[in-house]
């Protein structure tokens, strides 16, 4: 038998109609090759700078914690919503991706969710009291959730004989974004004297990526089979509540790591720039491991070794930081960002692999993210408390070791020999 992910595609088919008009005789003329390699390769390069664009704003604000605090007043509790809001705002979104897709296009939804993230960063330079500090953090959040409610499935349609590997490249250079605005916030922030150009400074990638979206993104499908909606199906299948229960609490590792991770540091003596450092390092080993883990994963159907591998490293890293921090802080750091960065990416692969079909495949994904967003939103706000509580960010470390002991046990449900019966579509 198949796989269920396979079974139903011809990749070279679909790659030689994605690359160009064939002639009469079969062959694909040079010049014509010559051009669909140079699109092809541009639009490669707008799937990375689109990542690129899905967290600096989340990732700049920790190491500049201290002054943004001193300037607005927020509370703990207050700074955790400019994480909470936008994962809130991603979880929410996300249940729309499907019928954005379907109905407004993805290549639209796209264009338009880039500039409302570097609007949403130019806004930053207001002067104004915390809560507006928030809304731009929640308005930010609204165009990475579209962004990232309608990006799958534009993959795995525009890429069906290379998913894994271009899963990889999107969720490598997400993580990437991620140590970029660790490093370059601060950076900025410390050449002009103001915290919040460290933050607007993050506009000029996301002005970039609007603009090659908007020359490399291929039109958007009309008709009845492109505004055929499967979300509403997909979510009466428990498969789908696991996938978004899983999501859930491994992503609420990263948000609480880019909320906390920095001040943890900084009440240990610790500067902005040093604690910025070590969050830009855990990043970016959150973006080798995404970037290769789907690739050492490609052979083989079964992905579920590499995640234990990924959640076993978790474990691991939180637990470091909870009870030996001083120990070895770019270690832990190092070990989990790889856990956190290569389980998304094989998450994001596993979940288009259950569905053949590329609309179906990008509504599993967008509903797996949106009610897993919206669990993730949660476990800053609950280190903070637990914070004021013991006085400590121990007691948070040792909550997403044991989260990630939580998805072990659940991911030994998804074998792939069940994918076609978990997420049977007839009605």
């Amino acid at each position: 038998m198949k796989h269920p992910a396979t079974a139903s595609a011809r990749p070279t088919e679909t790659v030689a109609r994605l690359q160009g008009e064939n002639t009469g005789d079969g062959a694909t003329p040079p010049l014509s090759r010559a051009k669909s390699g140079a699109s092809r390769a541009l639009l490669v390069a707008a799937v990375a700078i689109v990542g690129l664009n899905l967290r600096p704003f989340i990732t700049g604000v920790g190491p500049l914690a201290p002054a943004i605090q001193a300037d607005t007043g927020l509370s703990l509790q207050g700074m955790s919503l400019l994480t909470l809001a936008p994962m809130l705002l991603m979880g929410l979104v996300a249940f729309a991706g499907p019928g954005l897709q379907a109905g407004v296009g993805a290549r639209r939804a796209v264009i338009v969710s880039l500039a409302v993230i570097g609007a949403g960063s130019l806004l930053r330079l207001v002067p104004g009291p915390g809560w507006l500090l928030i809304a731009t953090a929640a308005l930010i959040g609204l165009g990475v959730a579209v962004v990232q409610a309608v990006f799958p499935g534009v993959i795995k349609q525009q890429f069906p004989d290379r998913v894994g590997a271009v899963t990889g490249l999107y969720s490598s250079m997400l993580m990437c974004g991620g140590a970029l605005g660790a490093q370059l916030s601060p950076l900025a922030a410390s050449l002009t004297g103001s915290w919040r150009a460290g933050l607007a400074f993050l506009a000029l990638p996301a002005l970039a990526a609007v603009a090659l979206a908007a020359a490399t993104l291929p039109a958007d499908r009309t008709g009845p089979s492109a505004r055929a909606n499967p979300a509403w199906r997909l979510i009466k299948r428990p498969r789908v509540w696991l996938l978004m229960a899983c999501f859930g609490l491994v992503n609420g590792g990263y948000s609480s790591v880019v909320a906390w991770l920095s001040p943890s540091w900084q009440e240990l003596g610790w500067g902005s720039a040093a604690s910025g450092g070590l969050l830009a390092l855990m990043a970016a080993s959150q973006a080798l491991a995404a970037l290769l883990l789907p690739v050492l994963a490609s052979g083989h159907d079964d992905r579920r070794p590499w995640l234990w591998l990924t959640l076993a490293l978790q474990v691991a890293g939180f637990t470091g930081l909870a009870l030996w921090p001083t120990a070895a802080p770019a270690a832990w750091a190092i070990i989990v960002g790889m856990g956190l960065g290569g389980w998304f990416a094989l998450a994001m692969v596993t979940a288009l692999d259950h569905l053949p079909d590329p609309l179906q495949a990008g509504a599993l994904s967008a509903l797996m993210q949106g009610g897993g967003f919206l669990l993730a939103a949660l476990p800053p706000w609950i280190i903070a408390n637990l914070h004021d509580l013991t006085g400590g960010y121990a007691a948070g470390w040792l909550m997403h070791a044991a989260s990630a002991i939580i998805v072990a046990a659940l991911t030994i449900r998804l074998a792939p020999r069940h994918y076609a019966r978990a997420l049977a579509m007839e009605s």
